[in-house]
């Protein structure tokens, strides 16, 4: 089961590591049974289907998610393996995604307009005036 990330980025399963292990919470005595919590890994650092500026852009973006260039995403939300496999893909395309968006666009910087200054000044002038009634008159 492949997973795709965007259109133009899909991981192939060979490339992911299961592990499967007993979950905590819901499920009654089935949950002490069954191994329903889910474990998947994926090697950044091996991936082929990445390029190197890709692999580049996830290390410095996920470094507090990556353990030797490995990233691991557990799901032990559901009862069943099959949920928690699903959510766990869902995690780990939500990352990698969000790990190779683009940046925010770079704020311009712009000159405020002739008509806003002379408005700011404009005002400036009305309250110095109200502050110069208000003084003492001066002995002349």
């Amino acid at each position: 089961m492949d997973l795709e990330v965007s259109p133009a980025l899909t991981i192939p399963s060979s490339e992911l590591g299961w592990r499967f292990s007993r979950s905590s919470g819901p499920g009654g005595q089935h949950v002490n049974t069954s191994d329903s919590r889910v474990e998947l890994s994926w090697s950044v650092a091996d991936s082929a289907v990445l390029s190197d500026a890709q692999r580049l852009l996830l290390a410095t973006r996920l470094e507090g998610r990556l353990v030797a260039g490995v990233i691991t995403v557990t799901a032990s939300e559901r009862r069943s393996q099959l949920r928690n496999r699903e959510l766990a893909l869902a995690k780990l395309a939500g990352l990698v995604a969000k790990g190779l968006a683009p940046g925010p666009a770079r704020r311009r910087a712009t000159k405020p307009t002739a008509g806003s200054t002379r408005r700011r000044l404009a005002a400036k002038e009305r309250r110095s005036a109200t502050k110069r009634q208000r003084q003492r008159p001066t002995a002349e």
